[in-house]
């Protein structure tokens, strides 16, 4: 993927995917530190970020003027959208995404999100509002259309090319079915004919291998990685090293992986505070144990710790397979 269409280099082309509660500041720096072209903020309803008056952690929360990292948006009125994306700007953000593919029924009933599908002109209407606000290059991050009957992603990737959007990213399903079946990655291709910019493709890409397939069908300049990054924070890295030869990651084995889990366990608990940290942290802790193939007692000995000192005495143990088995 060139970077010249943006004015930011966003080398290797493999970035992560903005997930709502996974991908909070502490772990997009984890992923960060391994190696990643771009790294995308938690969603922001603008609606709510310019009336709740968010607090330092929040502000911090965005990553903003933090290299690498774009700030997302969403929201369902221009104006409300266009001044969340000028305060973001002038607070250092670096590019600002537009949220319309995100399928949860509490965004789409709000008519943001992939709901945005269903209404192109309105939804034009948002992203020229944007662009006109900031100088900073703005970006898109949309479906395949809102269900099998209304597969309008190329028609609105090339209107929104048109309205100044620099950048596409393509997830290969519809709203409809959320996170079900298959991606389908050769369905992204018509957005790639449809523009000039470049597109990324987003969906079910796991490792080298899927991000291969995903390049291929779709004819895009870059993947987006969301779950798959659970638990491998290196995973970016590894996908950028076997495809475009950057440097190989160092994946963290054995006393590494054990060292990484606890700072990263660290860090989340000082970011959010104890007792919010302490439940932020589960999701994250179960992911790891998964890479680890902890057994079940174990896993659930950490996971229902009721302190931090007694998940820091738990954890060592519990990451223990990974530990025997860069030994063996």
């Amino acid at each position: 993927m060139s970077a010249m269409s943006l004015p930011l280099d966003l080398t290797p082309p493999v970035f992560l995917a903005p997930m709502a509660g996974i991908t909070d500041l502490p772990y997009r720096n984890l992923v960060a530190q391994f190696g990643a072209g771009l790294v995308v903020s938690e969603m922001i309803a603008s609606g709510e970020w310019l009336t709740e008056r968010p607090g330092t952690r929040e502000k911090a929360e965005l990553g903003i003027g933090v290299e690498g990292t774009s700030v997302q948006i969403s929201g369902r009125e221009a104006a409300p959208m266009a001044e969340a994306a000028k305060m973001i700007e002038d607070q250092g953000a670096r590019i600002i995404d537009i949220n319309m593919g995100c399928p949860a029924k509490k965004v789409t009933q709000g008519a943001s999100g992939s709901a945005l599908m269903k209404t192109p002109d309105h939804a034009l209407r948002l992203i020229e509002a944007v662009v006109d606000a900031v100088e900073v290059p703005v970006t898109l991050k949309t479906r395949l259309g809102w269900d099998d009957a209304m597969l309008n992603a190329p028609d609105i990737a090339r209107r929104a090319e048109a309205a100044g959007i620099q950048m596409i990213t393509i997830h290969g399903r519809t709203r409809c079915q959320f996170y079900k079946g298959s991606a389908d990655w050769a369905a992204i291709r018509g957005v790639v004919e449809a523009v000039d910019v470049p597109v990324v493709a987003n969906g079910d890409i796991i490792d080298a291998t899927t991000a291969r397939q995903a390049l291929a069908q779709s004819g895009a300049q870059g993947v987006m990685v969301g779950r798959g990054v659970q638990g491998q924070p290196w995973l970016l890295a590894q996908i950028a090293h076997e495809i475009y030869g950057t440097p190989a990651p160092v994946i963290p084995q054995g006393r590494g992986f054990v060292d990484m889990v606890m700072e990263h366990y660290d860090e989340m608990l000082r970011f959010y505070g104890t007792k919010l940290g302490l439940r932020v942290a589960r999701k994250h802790l179960g992911w790891y144990m998964d890479h680890a193939q902890t057994p079940d007692a174990a896993r659930r000995a950490v996971l229902t710790a009721r302190s931090v000192e007694e998940t820091m005495i738990l954890l060592p143990s519990a990451l223990g397979p990974v530990e025997k088995d860069a030994a063996a």
